[in-house]
Order: C-alpha cells, then structure tokens, then sequence
C-alpha cells in the first residue's frame, strides 16, 4: 500500500513513478478524497471540544445553583445532544470516504525505486552478469527435459491429467526422488546460510491475500475454496509474510530471514506454447522461498544479499545461468526493484526465470501493518519485506534434465545431488 501522506504531499512525483510501470494511475480522486477527509476530521475535532466543554459546563453551573430543569441547562442538553448527533454523521462520512480511499489505494502497485531502470516491458530489462558458461552442455541434440523424463519413466502427464486436468504432472520413482532430493538441499544451503525454516499453512485466508498484494487485482490468478474464506498458496511469501501481520517488532530482533517449503498453486490461464507440457508452466508446483524482514535502511543491500542466496543453488548445481534487472515496466505488483535469474534450457535455446528476488520496501507491511519500534526513537516505522524463489524446483529439475543429459539417453546427477539420491545417473 502507498503512503497516503506521499500522495498527498507529492501527487506529481507518486503520479510520474506510478505510471513509468507503463499504465495510467489516477491518483486524484484519493487527493481529494484525502482533502475532504482531513476537512471533516476538523470538523469532528470542534465539534468533539464543544461537546467536552457543554459535559463540563452543565455540572458546573448546576453546582453554582442553576435549576437542573430550568431553560438555561435544558437548552445546553438539547445543543449537546445536537452536537452528539452531528459527531456521528461526521464519523459515518469519514468512514465512508476512507473505504473509498482504501478500495483505490490497494489497486495501487509499489513504486518503482529510483535505481529501477525505466522501460515498457521485458524486452527492456537489463542483464547484469552470466555464470556458468564452462557448463553449458556441448551435447547438440538434447530432449526437451519432458521428452527425455517420460523416456526415463520418471514423468507422467496422461494420469496426472486424468485424476486432476492439463497442467499438472506426476513425478514417478527416481522423478519424485529427485524432487525431494532438490527441496532437501534447497533448505538445507539456505538454513546454512542463517534462513530460519517454516513449514507454513497452505490455505490462506483473504486477508493474508490482500496484506501481500495478490488481492484484490489477482483473484483470477488463485485457486479459491468455495465454502471457505480460505485460499491455496500461490507461494510461501503469502503465509511467512503474514506470520507478522498486525504485529510490531523490536528493531534489535531485525533482520529476520525465513525460508520455507510449500508446493504452491497458479492458474496460469492463457496458452504458452511449449509451455504447455513439461514443468515449467504448472497450476501446482512445488517452491522453496526466501523472505526477509529488515530495516529500511538496509533493504537494498539485503537484496542484493537474498540474490546471492538464491545464485548459490544454482552455482552449486552447476547451471549456467543469468542474473537480469527487470525495468520498470514489468515489475511485479509488490515491488519497487526486482532480480530475476535465468537459467539455461538448451532444447529451447533460451534463459528461462527460475527465482525472481524482489525488494517490497514498506509496500507490503502498510497493507499489512508489520511495524518496528527502535528504543532511541518515539513511534513505530514500517518494515521493509524481500523474498525471493530459492528455487522454483520443477523448473530446476527441467533444467538438470536437460543440461546434465547425456548422448546415450541417460542424465547425470549434479555431484552435489548425488549424496542426497545415492545415485549418479538416472
């Protein structure tokens, strides 16, 4: 959520940074439902001190003899049952314009930071570095890794669409072992790296929803329970987030760095292409995320931090991968700065997203109202929310297939997997 004081001070500057996303951001209906707010407020404050002051005057003149029934203190009662009156209209238009104002408000995306590089859409992000290139495979006629999986016997499309529809996958003996093996590792790199483990709930409730920026503009996007104020998870961000709603946390306790495992769910509605089979486009798929909680002045470096974890993995799997800044334009509606890593699928020729690592600044905790109190200062400030995929695992194990595929139709197993599967080839 926006800061409602910015967009009043500056509505030019909010205006300008809004729309360099590449839509059109009509802010002024909240200036001026803002104005009219702060007016009766105003209002609500004068009429409040007259009523205190006509409570505190009818006593006083009762006591200095006046009759408690005669016209001078019956004429006071009457006006301050008026003001009481007009107090609750003026408290029913406030809340009225505030619901008005929230309602716009949280159709509202972030604000790209300064350092964001400006552009319309992807073709406009910018890359930073490659790693890697040693390991890209010289194997000129590799499977797509759907092909060469359900080859191993490893992966199943018709049944898994036969129990639930297209877009779903089931992973069979050394595939699922293999998924597991890969989340395994995932935490286990992470909590070495001073992440704190969470086994969150996987149906969340529209609130939570709402604090993280997936509600109310992608309804469309997640899987609802009908009968239920309850949603599946289309990441981890959603509940980890969301442990600290509402809550205002000691500025000594800060950083907080959480990772978690969840299969997650997506609708991904519309057609991809190639995208249609294999692991890449799923409606579930499973996910280890990052999430950090830090102090605003520290976010940015943290970012940059949190990529780093999450280029581990893909270092120590040995996937040529790269690291690209993605312009304002096509950030996400949480973020204000975003690091999307790439890795290398050789049947399709391309760098494909498997992590996108993103700073939410204090955009995610309003909504929420995750707060922070330091003891050297009075009040409380928001904290700034990071997460990040570390990794997206279907996606990984596409690229192991086809980057560790073999010319006699095996795939070896990356050396730092090996331990965790007992095996070396599939």
């Amino acid at each position: 959520m926006l800061d409602i004081k910015q967009l009043r001070e500056n509505p030019q500057l909010v205006r300008e940074r809004l729309n360099s996303r590449g839509d059109k951001y009509d802010i002024q209906p909240i200036v001026d439902f803002n104005e009219q707010q702060r007016k009766l407020e105003a209002q609500r404050t004068q009429l409040q001190a007259r009523s205190n002051e006509i409570a505190k005057t009818i006593p006083g003149k009762i006591k200095a003899g006046l009759d408690p029934k005669g016209p001078e203190i019956l004429a006071l009662r009457e006006e301050g049952s008026a003001v009481k009156a007009e107090i609750a209209t003026v408290e029913t238009q406030e809340k009225e314009i505030t619901a008005k104002i929230q309602e716009i408000v949280l159709t509202l995306p972030n604000l790209p930071s300064e350092s964001t590089p400006l552009g319309k859409s992807e073709e406009d992000n910018v890359e930073v570095r490659r790693w890697g290139d040693e390991y890209l495979p010289q194997n000129p006629d590799i499977l797509p890794h759907w092909e060469i999986a359900e080859k191993l016997g490893i992966l199943n499309t018709e049944r898994a669409v036969k129990v639930a529809q297209s877009r779903f996958v089931a992973l069979i003996g050394a595939g699922a072992a293999l998924e597991r093996a890969l989340i395994q590792f995932m935490l286990d790199r992470q909590i070495a790296a001073g992440y704190i483990e969470v086994m969150p709930p996987i149906l969340i409730n529209t609130e939570s929803l709402t604090a993280t920026g997936q509600l109310p503009k992608f309804a469309e996007e997640s899987f609802k329970c009908a009968d239920d104020d309850l949603w599946l998870t289309p990441t981890a961000e959603v509940p980890v987030t969301n442990f600290y709603r509402g809550e205002i946390l000691a500025a000594e306790d800060l950083p907080i760095y959480h990772c978690a495992y969840t299969p997650c769910f997506r609708r991904e509605a519309g057609s991809y292409g190639r995208d249609m089979r294999g692991l890449i486009r799923l409606h579930q798929f499973n996910k280890v995320e990052l999430l950090k909680f830090v102090h605003p002045d520290t976010s940015f470096e943290e970012l940059e931090k949190l990529t780093e974890n999450a280029e581990a993995i893909l270092q120590a799997l040995q996937l040529p991968y790269r690291v690209i800044e993605l312009c304002t334009g096509d950030l996400g509606f949480s973020s204000a700065k975003t690091y999307d890593l790439e890795v290398w699928l050789p049947s399709s020729g391309k760098y494909r997203e498997i992590s996108s690592c993103s700073n939410c600044t204090d955009f995610q905790a309003r909504r929420g109202n995750i707060r922070f109190k330091e003891k050297s200062k009075k009040g409380t400030q928001f904290i700034h929310t990071l997460n990040g995929s570390g990794l997206a695992v279907g996606r990984t194990m596409a690229a192991i297939l086809e980057n560790y595929q073999q010319s006699d139709g095996t795939v070896r197993i990356p050396p730092i997997l090996q331990p965790y599967l007992g095996r070396e080839v599939l």
